[in-house]
């Protein structure tokens, strides 16, 4: 089956979209590129429901009943016939897919539900409407009506082809010049935890506090708590030696992935994210809060700027369609992939903020819902820690990423939260 007769075909295959090349060279069993999305429900799961409604939707997301194949030049997605499993979740989170199995799974335990998805198939956007189906269908059979112009992806639909799309090289444009490396960043000095590392810690805040804090500041929930942690993580610098001062890098950096559907129009349910890096150098002194909220405000807005994103696409789009790059082998590639993503991903920035912003269910749904959860992939070895947000009604969480002996980070930035009015509690 060739690549693009998928539109009406149940057998099909189709490369890994622009961002997803990257993760099957750097996947291991730590490093899984694996992220969670969870819902606390206010009643106990109906497995028998949970299972007819994972059933019932299942045609409706074609392109996620895949794969992953190697090719000799690139790996790529084929469509299989599998179930989509549902498993008690009793395991660690966002751990690794076996090789040549499925992609992404359902879990359940007690109250709450979960869909874990591998970067290679999708990121949080595409998963989240894949997640929305699957409660508004669950809730349905459960005997809750879903309203009509409730806007979700209807199980009885058919998908467009949009969807398929790999939307990075659809808004890909030729002769313009990538982006230049920048410098390498400050890393947490922090001593790794023993196997299995990684140990997640959920905090909620009201989402009406803070925005109130970040409406006086005159910024949005994402600007003011990429602030909190750049100011976490300058206070640990601080608190350092002044030899380990010395040797650490001064510049700190926070990787906030950006939804594109959000720049461009597309449909597409693969990967369709990049990232704004907002950055301060501490060769320059120290920042007071305001002064970071402003930065990270004005540099967000310059790289969000249409113009600077077509440059990230030129850098990630364009060297894949190079004859060379194209005609060298995968094994070669790999190695080749495995140190780009050293020299330009995790040595540049010193954390990860993901912000799924604020979720709006229609009422019938927020009655079944207490919160949202975003669990993202475990952090690498450089960055340690990494942080997922999400808000549902007045419930902000907080999902904080640790593979660390400590909770350093996350006490700084929470107490910080504390101490700007903002009440926070911690949850497992």
């Amino acid at each position: 089956m060739r690549k693009g007769d998928y539109k009406n075909s149940k057998e099909f295959w189709y490369p890994l979209d622009n961002a997803a090349k990257i993760y099957p060279a750097i996947t291991t069993n730590e490093v899984t590129s694996v992220f969670r999305i969870s819902a606390n429900l206010k009643q106990p799961i109906n497995i028998t429901c949970l299972f007819k409604a994972v059933r019932t939707i299942e045609s409706r997301f074609p392109y996620y009943k895949v794969t992953l194949k190697k090719g000799f030049f690139w790996y790529y997605l084929e469509s299989t016939d599998f179930l989509t499993p549902v498993e008690v979740d009793n395991k660690l989170p966002c751990r690794r897919f076996r090789e040549e199995g499925n992609l992404f799974r359902v879990l359940a335990i007690k109250n709450r539900l979960s869909v874990e998805f591998s970067h290679m198939l999708a990121d949080g956007s595409g998963a989240f409407e894949y997640f929305k189906t699957l409660l508004a269908s669950y809730f349905e059979l459960t005997g809750i009506e879903i309203p009509s112009d409730y806007t979700y992806l209807k199980p009885d639909e058919k998908p467009m082809a949009e969807e398929f799309e790999d939307a990075h090289n659809r808004y890909f444009k030729e002769h313009i010049p990538a982006l230049v490396k920048r410098p390498r960043a400050f890393h947490l000095p922090y001593v790794l935890k023993r196997k299995p590392r990684f140990d997640v810690l959920y905090a909620i805040i009201s989402t009406d506090e803070i925005k109130a804090r970040a409406k006086e500041k005159g910024f949005n929930i994402t600007v003011y708590l990429t602030a909190v942690y750049l100011a976490a993580l300058q206070d640990i610098f601080e608190s350092l030696s002044p030899v380990s001062k010395h040797r650490k890098y001064k510049k700190l950096s926070i990787e906030v992935p950006i939804n594109l559907r959000k720049i461009y129009s597309s449909a597409t349910m693969r990967n369709f994210s990049l990232y704004v890096m907002p950055e301060i150098d501490l060769r320059l002194g120290h920042y007071t809060f305001d002064e970071l909220l402003k930065t990270v405000y004005h540099q967000m807005q310059l790289e969000t700027d249409e113009k600077l994103v077509n440059k990230i696409l030129a850098l990630h789009v364009g060297s894949e369609r190079k004859l060379l790059v194209r005609s060298i082998p995968l094994f070669i590639k790999s190695f080749v992939l495995r140190i780009s993503s050293y020299l330009f991903g995790s040595s540049q920035y010193s954390g990860v903020l993901t912000n799924m912003g604020v979720v709006n269910f229609p009422q019938q749904i927020n009655e079944q819902v207490d919160s949202l959860m975003i669990t993202p992939p475990p952090p690498d070895k450089l960055i340690k820690v990494s942080c997922g947000v999400i808000s549902l009604n007045d419930k902000l969480v907080l999902g904080f990423c640790n593979i660390t002996k400590t909770k350093e980070l996350e006490k700084r930035m929470l107490q910080f939260l504390v101490k700007q009015g903002i009440h926070v509690k911690l949850i497992k």
